[in-house]
Parts: C-alpha cells; sequence; structure tokens
C-alpha cells in the first residue's frame, strides 16, 4: 500500500535532508512503534525494513531502547511466514 503524507516543508527538512531520507525516517519510526505497541511482530518490522537477518532488525531495536523478546506466538507466526515466502 502506498500511503502520501502532506508535512510542512520546514518539518520535513529538520526530519532528513531530502525525500529518500524522510520516506527511511518514517519506515523507522513506524516499524519501532509498531514493535513497542506489539501491532508489529518482529518479522513485520524485518520485511518493512528490508532487513537481510533476525540480528539487523534486533539491532535496530535494541539501538531504540526496545526489548527484544520472543513470544510462542510471534515465533509461530514468522516460522509459517519463512515457510509461505520461502526465505529466513
Amino acid at each position: 500500500m502506498q500511503v502520501n503524507v502532506h508535512l510542512p516543508e520546514d518539518i520535513a527538512r529538520n526530519l532528513a535532508p531530502d525525500a529518500e531520507g524522510l520516506e527511511r525516517a518514517m519506515l523507522e519510526s513506524l516499524a519501532a512503534e509498531g514493535v513497542r505497541s506489539g501491532k508489529l511482530t518482529r518479522g513485520q518490522a524485518r520485511r518493512l525494513l528490508g532487513c537481510e537477518t533476525r540480528d539487523e532488525v534486533d539491532g535496530f531495536l535494541k539501538a531504540r531502547g526496545i526489548p527484544v523478546q520472543e513470544s510462542l506466538e510471534e515465533i509461530q507466526r514468522d516460522s509459517e511466514l519463512v515457510l509461505k515466502l520461502g526465505r529466513p
């Protein structure tokens, strides 16, 4: 899904130097808050951010002070996704 967000130019520039950087900053914020609130799993955050490995997304979360805890439900969902998509 593509979403368009309208920001005042001065605020956008404070967040990132260009549109690509702003898009990345928004994705990172969305992923971090999604995991923090429990609305996203680490696997979903990994896909959103384009991380290659679990360690990469875990490092991203830890750098933002988000504890990395894996529930049984999360392990099951991630395992099902891996089997469906055919990638770790």
